[in-house]
């Protein structure tokens, strides 16, 4: 199409400015004389958010009409990377029919806390379930053209104050929790931009912070994008630009320009910074228009309906069942319905993501369709959208469940209740829907419940009253044909959790931080997220990471774990998953490995591979994953490097974190390179080395101190000082080296490690 140096050697600076701030809400500016196309930017993650013409800009439901998928909370427990490409490449589509180039998403950020109002557009509170299926949506959607824009980078994990408030997090817990699902996006989808969060991290807005945006995301990952900030996170243009932002969003009627114009006219700004932006910009669009070999003019939007339907139901979460389902759609007894959400679904989140359908499923209309007059569908609201409390409601549900063979109740969060701009304060469901069950349950107990929510909800209460609960999230417009096809059995539950329900919201590991004051927060739980923080403490859950009931049973054998080759720090795992029921069905097998023998404080198991099998009955499949030797890495502040210890690991293979089937332990034996000492290296650490406990023993013999003496002839203190700097202990026993005799010193003890 055109070659963005050359163009950018073309354009004038003001045309260059323009460029990299935006023209509107949602486009770039064109260059006409240059052949430069304007680009088109929308969100949403789970469906094309193109506003509608003449619509106000900030007018999130005047949009065309567009497939709504199942968000991210229901998608990211599907746990299945084939799946979410094939959403992504329908999202591709529609993005190329309603002349989109860029979608603003996917979301990937960790879910640190339920208590989340955004949690319904991401995938985990897993980095490595996050990134791979984040990959594969992206992969997706730019096989068609066009561009993805991760979000929100980075550590952007709540509403409150999101535009102001500074996440306080430590390197490690950056790079092990954090950032790992962005960096595999990067190296293995390649997305079209990525885009700046709202929020500071370590006190540097992300929107221009170089760490980021710049050492992080480009010398380390080697992104090859552009940079796009969240709408209206920039405060100060140049900084942003100079730090490795590339497009300012949204246009704001040529103000940011005008910034950076006059900043490059004082000399605050040096001109290549802006040629660097406008190139990277330039580079997307030709990228993208290069790749669309392929005109797409009209949407197959029956197929994606299925589509949509199909991902409801393999995202759907069967987290407890006495056997009381699948109910059998022949003849029988008549079936209460209760619960408006069975008529008016609530499925998909608020804010802006929120996508006009182009259909829309009630569970009501498609349980009727599906027992076609063998079965009465006796019909009660029980509450109203808005939940306000009815009496008249109540005693109406309470008689409809009298006397029915089963019933079923659709409860789960009003939209009021989460949402995008702010956070939830209790994990409760409304307190009315739980009168209303136990009212229900009191004079029918053949209740199954179908939950409909976008962050997690408490279900002890629930399941109390309860024979089978089932989590659909927010399962999009086909939501209502999926929940009733998995009621009767025509589709199975295939989803797994992505993320751990507590028993308790005081029980969840940020509850004392989140979400911290107007200026900060502090990640004080560090790297124990989620499951991490929940098995490592062994504190019980409600349900744990990756739990999810199936129609059908499986069984794994034939576990193998080898290392091939001993100078590598990686492992193959093979086994076997087998359908021991008598339907078809899918099970997750997740791999989690163990640290045995870290010298640094590691969670009990982290996930580092899973594969989803669907299986006929009595069908078995063999699995094998390669372990990288990221996957038995911690990041060593130290060293500033990903680092594996010489010891022994355990690999375990899961039904989820706490439903273990499979071990084995392997030991690596390829040490990590030790770090060079220094004369602040502490006693513990110079001990450690030979050549430099050598080194300390002779030093202490050479001084006639009385404290060196005392350390000599009693060894036993000398825990009392291992952590003490050595130039500290050097001061205390009277030793005094010289600069010349300290450069020796190093020298001597460092020859081993090639220092």
């Amino acid at each position: 199409m055109f070659d963005p140096k050359t163009v950018v050697g073309e354009m004038t600076l003001a045309e260059k400015a323009a460029l990299v701030t935006g023209a509107d809400m949602w486009s770039t500016v064109g260059v006409d004389r240059l052949n430069v196309p304007s680009l088109t930017l929308t969100d949403g993650p789970h469906g094309v958010r193109r506003m509608a013409e003449g619509a106000a800009p900030h007018d999130f439901y005047e949009c065309e009409p567009a497939t709504a998928f199942p968000t991210a909370a229901a998608t990211g427990s599907s746990w299945d990377p084939q799946l979410l490409e094939e959403i992504g490449a329908a999202l591709g589509a529609e993005s190329r029919a309603l002349g989109v180039d860029v979608l603003l998403g996917p979301g990937v950020n960790i879910k640190r806390s339920p208590l989340c109002g955004r949690n319904f557009e991401y995938f985990s509170e897993d980095p490595v379930l996050s990134g791979h299926l984040g990959a594969a949506w992206v992969r997706g959607l730019q096989r068609y053209g066009v561009g993805a824009s991760v979000k929100h980078f980075a550590a952007n994990n709540q509403e409150t104050h999101r535009m102001r408030v500074s996440a306080e997090v430590d390197e490690r817990t950056l790079r092990e929790i954090y950032l790992p699902a962005f960096a595999h996006i990067v190296r293995e989808a390649d997305p079209a931009t990525v885009m700046a969060a709202y929020n500071a991290v370590n006190g540097v807005p992300a929107a221009q912070n170089p760490w980021l945006l710049t050492e992080i995301l480009r010398d380390d990952w080697q992104f090859g994008g552009a940079v796009v900030s969240d709408w209206g996170a920039v405060v100060d243009p140049v900084a942003s630009l100079r730090a490795g932002l590339d497009l300012v969003m949204p246009g704001t009627g040529g103000g940011a320009a005008t910034t950076v114009l006059q900043a490059v006219a004082s000399g605050t700004l040096e001109e290549s910074v802006v040629d660097r932006a406008a190139e990277r910009i330039l580079a997307v669009a030709a990228r993208l228009h290069n790749n669309r070999d392929t005109d797409v003019e009209v949407v197959d939007g029956d197929r994606h309906h299925r589509l949509a339907r199909r991902a409801a139901a393999e995202s759907a979460v069967l987290l407890t069942n006495d056997g009381f389902l699948p109910l059998d759609s022949g003849p029988g007894g008549p079936v209460a319905v209760i619960g408006e959400f069975a008529r008016s679904p609530r499925y998909q989140g608020g804010g802006s993501s929120h996508v006009r359908p182009t259909r829309l499923e009630s569970a009501l209309t498609e349980l009727t369709a599906i027992v076609d007059g063998r079965r009465e569908i006796r019909f009660a609201a029980g509450f109203t959208l808005d939940d306000e409390s009815s009496e008249p409601l109540l005693a109406d549900a309470v008689a409809t469940a009298r006397g029915a063979e089963v019933v079923l109740m659709f409860l789960g969060l009003p939209e009021a209740a989460e949402s995008e701009g702010f956070d939830r304060t209790t994990l409760d469901l409304p307190v009315d829907q739980l009168r209303l069950l136990g009212a229900v349950a009191a004079v029918n107990s053949n209740v199954a419940v179908v939950l409909s929510n976008g962050g997690v909800v408490l279900t002890a209460g629930v399941e109390q009253h309860a024979r089978a609960v089932l989590e659909m999230w927010l399962p999009g417009q086909a939501g209502g044909g999926a929940t009733a096809e998995i009621l009767f059995g025509l589709a199975e539950p295939g989803g797994r959790l992505a993320e751990t329900i507590p028993l308790v919201l005081t029980d969840t590991p940020a509850y004392c931080n989140f979400p911290g004051t107007a200026q900060r927060v502090l990640y004080g739980e560090r790297h124990y997220v989620g499951y991490r923080w929940f098995d490592t403490t062994h504190r019980a859950v409600a349900h744990p990471f990756g739990h999810g009931l199936s129609y059908t049973t499986f069984d794994y054998g034939d576990l193998r774990v080898d290392v091939p080759d001993p100078e590598r720090n990686e492992a193959t795992v093979a086994f076997t998953v087998t359908n021991t029921g008598g339907r078809a069905g899918s099970d997750v097998a997740q791999v989690y490995v163990s640290d045995l023998a870290a010298s640094v404080d590691r969670p009990q198991r982290e996930l580092k591979a899973f594969g989803k099998v669907h299986l006929e009955p009595g069908q078995s499949r063999h699995i094998e994953i390669r372990l990288s030797e990221r996957d038995f890495a911690f990041w060593d502040e130290q060293r500033a490097a990903w680092t594996v210890e010489p010891g022994t690991f355990r690999i375990v293979i899961g039904a989820s974190s706490r439903d273990l089937r499979l071990a084995a332990d392997i030991d690596l034996v390829v040490p990590a390179p030790a770090l060079p000492l220094t004369i602040d290296s502490s006693v513990g650490e110079w001990m450690a080395r030979p050549a430099g406990r050598e080194l300390l023993l002779c030093l202490m013999a050479e001084s006639n101190n009385d404290h060196a003496s005392a350390l000599q002839q009693h060894p036993e203190m000398l825990p009392m000082v291992a952590s003490m700097p050595l130039s500290r202990v050097l001061a205390l026993t009277g030793q005094t080296l010289s600069s010349a005799a300290t450069a020796a010193l190093l020298d001597a003890v460092n020859t081993d490690v090639g220092a």
